[in-house]
């Protein structure tokens, strides 16, 4: 149960959103509502009203959020559909009888979400009219608070989902495929006018013929309920049709609405109460016969005396000049109160102002009515007063008779019938209430439900996404197995190449070096290294000429030089050299152009290195 700061707190956000977005929410039943709160609370992750109220005032867009939540915008095409069945078979035939055939139709769906039902209604009367009576006269008008829902209906268009409740040939005829979606056509469309309307603030549509309003009611409490359907007559027109949901009962209101089809909610609406305006008829000319003279005044004194009600008579001066002795006992009227000014009595104020309605029945010249007054003497008393001028024609009044009737009983009755009424209500209220509650929970797991389906058709839709990736992957992973057998493939064969080529060099008789275009060394084999006492690796990649080795790399620019620009002949130069044991020798090098046959410009030289004499 919750605690009244809590009730206190959930006050003051109904308010901030009634002020702030025009969002009226305190007729709506009061355990739904804040069940539908605390859910959005618990999704934003928020606890306590005034922290959700903080909340939305600093976002904004939270309020979208909160009334989809709220709204519970559960609908569909040809919902339930043996009312609407009812509805084409007998009741747009009957209406359509009664109606001159060039007369506008009109028809009101109230709480129409995202369009659903208002296009339901709009192809079962375009259905008995035929599409150009339907365009010339229906004009349909579909409500509700929800903005976001309403854009959605104006847009008409539908998932293959959403339609599969209309039939095939009804589908055909007033849709048409776009994108993959189902549009209602234009032509058709434009006699559906969409707007918002808060069923318990803004002014109701007038003049309709069909109003269809389907589990919307089942949201509000009875008194916001009762206020509803008082707009839902006036909206309608005599004998106009209303249609509600299953949820939805009128046994509290049967004074509106008559059932057609109780079962299926569907009722007609009463004719309108007549007030005709009555005013009673004035006296006819001639005295009163109370008053009139008569051969036994003795007796016309007792029979007025006697007189089962309270009565007194006023002359045309203010002076009260009888009282019967039901009004002598009831009012505390002495003997010595006869004759005198009916202002200086207690009773010309108490139970009611007696003079200024003695005045206004000489003005009227009419009996004048003041019912259901109390007067608290020990008991609560009620009476019907009735003030009659009296005179011999209406231009000559001579006083007034006031006659005060007692109604305590009947007051009483009344009330007492007004309790049991009022008891019977309730229960009734309470029945309805927990059917509502019932069919609202219900609303509440098909649209869970729906989620859910949602969601596993998304679980599904990405479980099919990574089986796509995973096969892709398999595909990478193969093509990435080939590319690795090729390079290993291709490994091989350049370690079979390398070797052949280091036997090459090691079969050489003397010292070979290979250097690139940019005189940096590329190959140095096994004899170069016991030649001149550095490894390969030491010197592959330095630039020849900066070698430390007994060989004067120096004079050897120019041969270098010449065999990389012409190729066509190999230079030989002879220079002194000294080997890494200390030993001194002409060395002869021969350097060659390295290029192959297909190529324009040379890969570098070939130095070749031979002791002369050895």
């Amino acid at each position: 149960m919750a605690s009244p700061v809590q009730d206190d707190d959930l006050e003051a956000l109904l308010d901030f959103l009634k002020r702030n977005r025009n969002f009226d929410f305190t007729g709506y039943k009061r355990a739904s509502l804040q069940r539908r709160i605390d859910k959005r609370m618990q999704d934003a992750g928020i606890t306590g009203y005034a922290a959700y109220l903080n909340y939305l005032d600093e976002t904004p867009e939270e309020f979208a959020r909160l009334f989809d939540t709220v709204l519970i915008n559960v609908t569909s095409f040809f919902r339930d559909d043996a009312p609407w069945k009812i509805l084409s078979d007998t009741v747009i035939p009957e209406i359509l009888s009664r109606k001159p055939e060039d007369s506008p139709i009109r028809a009101w769906s109230a709480g129409c979400a995202t369009g659903e039902e208002a296009y339901t209604l709009a192809m079962v009367l375009a259905e008995a009219l035929g599409e150009k009576q339907f365009r010339e006269r229906v004009k349909i008008y579909a409500t509700d608070v929800d903005e976001a829902a309403l854009t959605n209906a104006r847009h008409a268009a539908y998932s293959q989902k959403a339609i599969e409740s209309v039939p095939p040939e009804l589908r055909a005829k007033y849709f048409e495929p776009i994108d993959g979606e189902y549009c209602v056509r234009k032509e058709f469309r434009r006699s559906v006018i969409f707007g918002r309307n808060d069923l318990i603030l803004d002014a109701p549509i007038s003049r309709t013929d069909i109003l269809v309003c389907r589990n919307t009611l089942m949201y509000f409490n009875a008194e916001t309920q009762e206020k509803i359907l008082n707009r839902f007559h006036f909206s309608l027109n005599d004998d106009g049709v209303l249609l509600l949901g299953r949820a939805e009962t009128l046994l509290t209101h049967s004074s509106l609405f008559v059932p057609l089809d109780l079962q299926r909610r569907l009722f007609v609406r009463s004719p309108r109460p007549v007030y005709a305006d009555r005013r009673l008829g004035r006296q006819q000319a001639g005295l009163d016969p109370a008053l009139r003279p008569t051969s036994q005044p003795r007796l016309r004194d007792m029979a007025f005396d006697l007189a089962p009600i309270a009565q007194i008579i006023v002359d045309r001066n203010g002076f009260m000049v009888l009282a019967t002795e039901r009004a002598r006992a009831l009012f505390g009227i002495v003997p010595a109160d006869i004759g005198r000014p009916l202002q200086d009595l207690e009773l010309s104020y108490r139970p009611v102002e007696l003079r200024s309605c003695i005045d206004q029945a000489y003005n009227e010249q009419g009996t004048v009515h003041v019912r259901d007054v109390a007067w608290h003497v020990g008991e609560e008393r009620w009476f019907d007063i009735a003030i009659s001028p009296l005179g011999i024609h209406p231009g000559a009044i001579t006083g007034a008779s006031v006659t005060f009737t007692d109604i305590s009983n009947a007051k009483r009755l009344q009330r007492e019938l007004e309790r049991s009424n009022h008891r019977l209500e309730v229960s009734y209220e309470e029945l309805q209430s927990t059917n509502e509650e019932m069919e609202t929970t219900n609303e509440e797991l098909q649209s869970t439900i729906e989620e859910l389906e949602t969601t596993n058709e998304e679980l599904q839709s990405t479980n099919e996404e990574l089986e796509t990736m995973n096969e892709e992957l398999q595909s990478t992973n193969e093509e990435l197995h080939a590319v690795n057998d090729e390079v290993e493939r291709r490994s091989d064969e350049l370690n079979q190449l390398n070797s052949f080529l280091e036997s090459v060099f090691a079969s050489l008789g003397g010292a070979v070096v290979v250097i690139d275009p940019d005189l940096k060394v590329v190959v140095w084999n096994y004899r170069a290294e016991d030649l001149w006492g550095l490894r390969s690796a030491e010197v592959e990649g330095t630039h020849f000429l900066n070698l430390d080795i007994g060989l004067p790399v120096d004079q050897l620019r120019p041969v270098i030089r010449t065999a990389l620009s012409d190729g066509l002949t190999p230079q030989t130069m002879t220079v002194p050299a000294r080997n890494r044991r200390g030993k001194d020798f002409e060395c002869r090098v021969t350097c060659t152009q390295l290029r192959a046959p297909d190529e324009a410009f040379a890969r570098g030289a070939i130095l070749q290195m031979e002791e002369m004499g050895a």
